[in-house]
């Protein structure tokens, strides 16, 4: 994610606007995340070095988390403590994909790339969603 595009995302004068454009697109890039997975989780097994089977299960679990996040991000004032659960839930997916690095046998070198990256893009989402939804807190008092 460049600071160019949450800059054009975050431009706005209604804090709520940016936290649901900001749940809104990481729906978007989880679930089409796990549609590739579960799609293409043979190659992208092979690639990564994860089992066709666990990027299966992730596939699916990703496609129905990023639709509920794309739902959430639809309302049009989203309940806080579900967006906090959604941030919270990134902290851990970022966390968790670190770890893995640690538990898996052998990720190949796309792997050991991909990871690490993906976690960084789930990490910057939980701070932009944490301060559009500290920025609609502060704006509403």
């Amino acid at each position: 994610m460049s600071a160019t595009l949450l800059g054009s995302i975050a431009r706005t004068t209604v804090p709520q606007t940016a936290l649901r454009r900001f749940l809104a697109l990481d729906g978007v890039v989880t679930a089409g995340n796990g549609l590739a997975y579960a799609a293409f989780s043979a190659p992208l097994g092979r690639l990564l070095g994860v089992g066709q089977g666990t990027l299966l299960e992730l596939g699916l679990f990703l496609t129905l988390y990023g639709a509920g996040v794309g739902l959430l991000a639809s309302r049009r004032r989203p309940p806080v403590l579900a967006v906090k659960f959604v941030i919270e839930a990134n902290w851990v997916w970022a966390a968790l994909s670190l770890v893995s690095l640690l538990l898996w046998d052998a990720p190949t070198t796309a792997g050991l790339v991909w990871i690490p990256a993906q976690a960084l893009v789930v990490a910057a989402f939980a701070c932009v969603q944490r301060l559009a939804l500290r920025a609609g807190a502060s704006g509403s008092q």
